[in-house]
């Protein structure tokens, strides 16, 4: 199965909108990193991306960009494509 990861913090609506908009993309379980509560895990999550802000997601080992990267990979018919050929990511 596709392993999504996605960096986030507990009072986020656009992690809240990324999940639910994978959720309805069939995506049964998504690997959920609190960086509000490790602060090594945000280090991290920059260190991948390049980015501070959250939602920071990988599809796979791809990064995939935040909520509205998601959205409009999802928009351009990408999305779908790319949960069904991504391979587990290695953590």
């Amino acid at each position: 199965m596709t392993v999504v990861r996605m960096y986030t913090t507990q009072v986020c609506p656009y992690c809240v909108r990324a999940k639910a908009l994978l959720k309805q993309r069939g995506v049964a379980e998504i690997d959920e990193v609190r960086v509000d509560l490790d602060p090594a895990e945000r280090e991290r999550m920059v260190q991948l991306t390049g980015r501070r802000t959250v939602p920071q997601i990988f599809i796979g080992d791809t990064h995939v960009g935040g909520c509205d990267d998601l959205i409009a990979l999802d928009q351009a018919g990408g999305l779908v494509p790319m949960l069904a050929a991504a391979v587990p990511a290695a953590r």
